[in-house]
């Protein structure tokens, strides 16, 4: 165990972040599903902005990597077209 005060006070700030991180990424996933299972076009091409939108910010504040942002992206953008 760390016997550092800023080693300790690090421990603290690594839970919390973690913590909200995996918030905001279940949250993601979630949203990545809700968009997946949608099949009329106009509450997809809804949904679509705020899912980008989302995984947009979590790659910027590195929870997710930006490469696996814009593969998402690119599919569900895919998937939105395709529906009639």
């Amino acid at each position: 165990m760390a016997n550092h005060k800023s080693s300790l006070k690090r421990i603290r700030q690594t839970e919390t972040r973690k913590l909200r991180n995996r918030y905001y990424a279940k949250t993601a996933r979630n949203a990545v599903r809700k968009l997946r299972a949608t099949t009329e076009k106009a509450d997809a091409q809804k949904l679509l902005t705020s899912v980008t939108s989302m995984l947009d910010k979590l790659a910027k504040r590195n929870v997710i990597h930006k490469n696996k942002a814009g593969n998402l992206k690119s599919k569900l953008t895919l998937h939105v077209n395709r529906l009639n």
